[in-house]
């Protein structure tokens, strides 16, 4: 599925790649919204592939089921034309939450609290009678850090709980700044010696679930992401040419090299992924 062997390509449109692809995997926050607004060319741009006949999923690692990630994006004021599903880490973590033991205990903000209706598994009576972690996030990412969190989680870890992380995004930018997601505290309990599964990307269950979701089986697929180590790895890992939106999370990160895919694609190899493309933001 992917030309492995090629040079990164910087390009200035989508529009000039989207036609080699039936099948285009779009993440959604930090290119389609920063949480805060949507950007209307990278709607567009998403709209003018799946005119021109491209599938399109927005594949995201909200920890929320995906009927909640699209009510959100409605009220961002993202075209429902410009995509034909969404597939969410929390559609993922759903699944492994079942296969765990019964009794868990929740570490988020209530607003994600839809991600266990319907489920067998229940909330725990109590912290200590968790028989394991569910990590939607922090409880209030405005102003709390993974080291709010270190004491409980060194209990935990102690215990042997297991953690389910889901969303492994370790920062996401909203707005202009940058705020702590689960996947920071997923990163602090392993360093404590606890346990961690992983539901969304760049783990490959969250992309099996996309492809089954589409109206007709991916031939050629293209992930679109910011993120290094969950969209750029992802693709790679699934075996799918990627295009690196490089005004993203890793701006200030990369800012020496944006300019020249050469030196971007070697700083990317160092960091052990590559792409196929870059763009600066979708258009």
């Amino acid at each position: 599925m992917s030309d492995h062997g090629a040079p990164m390509r910087s390009i200035r449109s989508l529009s000039e790649i989207a036609g080699d692809y039936d099948t285009l995997f779009c993440d959604v926050w930090g290119v389609v919204h920063d949480g805060v607004r949507h950007d209307g060319e990278a709607v567009a741009a998403l709209r003018e592939a799946r005119e021109r006949g491209a599938q399109v999923v927005l594949l995201t690692n909200s920890p929320r089921p995906a009927a909640g990630v699209v009510a959100q994006l409605g009220r961002l004021g993202v075209d429902p034309h410009a995509y034909d599903r969404v597939v969410t880490s929390g559609d993922a973590t759903r699944a492994l939450i079942e296969a765990g033991p019964p009794r868990f205990h929740h570490v988020g903000p209530s607003r994600d609290l839809d991600l266990f209706e319907g489920l067998a598994a229940q909330p725990a009576a109590g912290e200590d009678e968790a028989e394991s972690l569910v990590v939607t996030g922090l409880r209030d990412d405005e102003r709390e850090t993974p080291e709010d969190y270190r004491a409980a989680l060194s209990r935990w870890a102690a215990r042997g709980v297991p953690m389910i992380c889901a969303n492994p995004d370790l920062v996401v930018h909203r707005g202009d700044r940058l705020i702590f997601c689960a996947g920071s505290l997923a990163a602090l309990y392993a360093e404590l010696g606890g346990h961690v599964s992983l539901a969304g990307k760049p783990h490959r269950p969250i992309y099996e679930v996309a492809s089954r979701a589409l109206p007709s089986p991916p031939r050629r697929t293209l992930c679109i992401g910011d993120g290094l180590f969950t969209d750029v790895k992802g693709a790679g890992d699934f075996g799918a040419d990627c295009l690196f939106v490089t005004h993203g999370i890793h701006r200030n990160e990369l800012a020496a090299v944006l300019g020249h895919p050469a030196n971007l694609a070697a700083a990317l190899t160092e960091r052990g992924v590559r792409a196929r493309y870059m763009i600066a933001t979708l258009r």
